[in-house]
């Protein structure tokens, strides 16, 4: 994902600080910024640049036809990818709890520092919303990029949303684990047989086994068990929880092996840095899905969500009146689907100015849970075999401090130098940054300050603007009329769906209609596409301009009347009924209003529902 650095003589562990030659040569930015792309070197493969550049079209902002015609429309006009599948396992855990006949395992739970991630789990994931903030994710910095600056989820916001251990033993892993290792370790460690683990991971196509399997082999052993039983459910019980919340990875249905060795002694699962694991993991779930073919999202999603919530309260967030202090923050807030699509959120986060930032939300839970002091780390955070950078001093304004220019961001070093990272993070006290590097406190608490250079620094390296104008969705205060002829606005797009449900909801009715409706359907259909001023004598549609936003055009003619496909028992007298006015043909002459035509109407069975 990160353009890989030439080799420098200076070690990247004992000098993360250092940053590449200032005389290195300024990569060439791209339209919209960064200007400079000296900072965000791999932009123009991102999800961003490519909705900038109009690779990617706008989509619909509502789909009244539950999506049927939505992947219709895509596949003929192109437009970009729908919101990411979020992989969310909130529901799963409470398949899992542990009740009064198992207190044996749910104390060892609560000695290993994870026991939260059951409770504070959401069950609703809002997938506009998690996706428009995904676009604005930099793995470079690992930052959001925003309108007025850089915002990321800390060490600080972990231990508020989580409340689970932020310090401890870095959680490394040697070589990725192979599957006949694994079905070693589930021998060993959950007592299964070498049949039983072969076929889990055969199963599972690599090193992992099921969430279900681990519930169906495990979930019903009590206290009543042996003592082994015990020890077995207990970890596979901590393997399914990681599974469904910190490491929640892609497959949607299983979790890696190679995390049951955590579990190995039960005593020391208390002991590693679960929160920075669990951030480093969720860094890495959002590098990848900035990747435009990448179609799902990763990660705890709990944790992406709560901190959305606790910064931006006025946008996204529904507060729950009863909570209190004492509980996790991932709990203060009742987690749903905003009604909003990606393209409305995308355009809200780009009207986003400082005001509407929520800087410093922990200052009422500092009395239950005080600032840990290892949020002001400057280094490197590791999950396994994943790295990534942790740069506190570009989102400063996150601490109550004035925002600065921050250093060039470094590259993480290679997994394989495990021993490295885990010593410098051992020595963590030491790589905090000192009171001059933090700057001067905000004059006001929450003002969200920032020096006089920053802004037009920023500018020059960023991307602020995700939703390029052309293909804004008219729900702006830009006029219509500025956009260039080629953009495509959210009315007209809601024009195309509504008229091919229409003609498909036509032809469903068979070809026993008469000739003055399928004629006046598709003329009425013609009209609206193509954007005649054209209508029939009787029935003219609203201009786009006119029309409310997402409100499908009217047509004023009655349907056909529903034709029973078998034939009639009894022959059914003539009936003289009024020709439906709006089938009219605008070319004829007007013809009288108390002029009768004789029709013929099929009887219809009548069908109990």
């Amino acid at each position: 994902m990160r353009d890989v650095e030439p080799a420098v003589d200076r070690d990247p562990i004992e000098h993360p600080q250092h940053d590449r030659d200032e005389t290195e040569e300024v990569v060439e930015g791209v339209p919209g910024g960064p200007i400079d792309g000296s900072i965000l070197r791999s932009f123009h493969n991102h999800i961003a640049a490519k909705i900038w550049l109009g690779e990617v079209n706008n989509p619909p902002l509502m789909d009244p036809y539950c999506g049927v015609f939505t992947t219709i429309l895509q596949r003929r006009y192109g437009w970009e990818r729908a919101p990411l599948k979020l992989v969310n396992h909130g529901a799963k855990l409470q398949l899992w709890e542990l009740d009064m006949e198992r207190s044996r395992i749910y104390e060892t739970v609560q000695r290993s520092g994870l026991a939260p991630l059951t409770s504070c789990s959401h069950r609703v994931a809002s997938r506009p919303m998690l996706s428009a903030f995904c676009e604005r994710w930099q793995p470079e910095t690992t930052t959001f990029h925003l309108p007025f600056g850089e915002m990321t989820i800390t060490l600080d916001d972990v231990a508020s949303i989580l409340h689970i251990p932020v310090t401890g033993s870095m959680i490394s892993f040697s070589q990725p684990l192979r599957v006949d290792a694994a079905n070693a370790l589930l021998v060993e460690l959950l007592g299964t047989t070498d049949v039983e683990a072969s076929r889990e991971t055969e199963q599972c196509r690599s090193p992992s086994v099921r969430l279900l399997w681990l519930r169906e082999h495990f979930s019903t052993i009590t206290d009543a068990s042996s003592d082994d039983d015990i020890e077995f459910a207990t970890r596979a019980f901590l393997l399914h929880q990681v599974g469904c919340t910190l490491f929640a990875d892609k497959s949607a249905t299983s979790v890696a092996v190679v995390y049951l060795e955590l579990f190995r002694d039960l005593s020391m699962v208390g002991s590693y840095a679960w929160g920075a694991a669990c951030l480093a993991y969720l860094y890495r779930q959002l590098t990848t899905a900035t990747r435009f073919e990448v179609r799902q999202l990763g990660g705890y999603l709990t944790l992406l969500q709560a901190w959305i919530y606790e910064h931006f309260p006025d946008m996204f967030s529904s507060p729950d009146l009863s909570y209190t202090e004492s509980r996790p923050r991932a709990l203060r807030w009742r987690p749903h689907v905003i009604p909003d699509t990606l393209q409305l959120v995308r355009e809200r986060l780009d009207r986003l100015q400082i005001s509407d930032v929520c800087w410093e939300p922990y200052v009422d839970h500092r009395a239950e849970h005080p600032f840990p002091e290892i949020a002001w780390y400057s280094g490197c955070i590791k999950c396994g075999q994943v790295v990534e950078p942790y740069h506190p001093e570009r989102v400063l304004r996150q601490f109550g401090y004035i925002q600065t220019i921050p250093p060039r961001p470094f590259t993480p070093p290679r997994p394989d130098r495990s021993i490295l990272l885990e010593q410098y993070w051992e020595r963590w006290t030491d790589h905090v940054l000192t009171d001059q590097n933090r700057g001067r406190r905000c004059q006001y608490s929450g003002s969200g300050e920032s020096v006089a250079e920053y802004m037009a620094w920023y500018d020059r390296i960023s991307h602020r603007i995700v939703q390029p104008p052309q293909m804004r969705s008219g729900f702006t205060t830009d006029a219509r009329s500025s956009l260039p002829s080629h953009a495509v606005s959210t009315r007209d797009t809601v024009l195309r769906a509504t008229t091919l449900s229409f003609m498909r909801h036509v032809i469903s009715e068979g070809r026993e209609q008469s000739h003055d409706h399928l004629w006046g359907a598709l003329n009425e259909a013609y009209n609206i596409l193509s954007g005649s001023d054209e209508t029939s004598a009787t029935h003219s549609t609203p201009s786009p301009d006119t029309r409310p936003f997402f409100s499908p055009p009217t047509f004023d003619y009655p349907p056909p009347a529903s034709v029973d496909p078998q034939p009639p028992i009894v022959p059914p007298p003539p009936v003289t009924v009024a020709p439906p006015a709006p089938f009219a043909d605008p070319s004829a002459p007007a013809s009288d209003s108390t002029q009768s035509t004789t029709v013929y109407v099929r009887s219809k069975r009548t069908k109990k529902t």
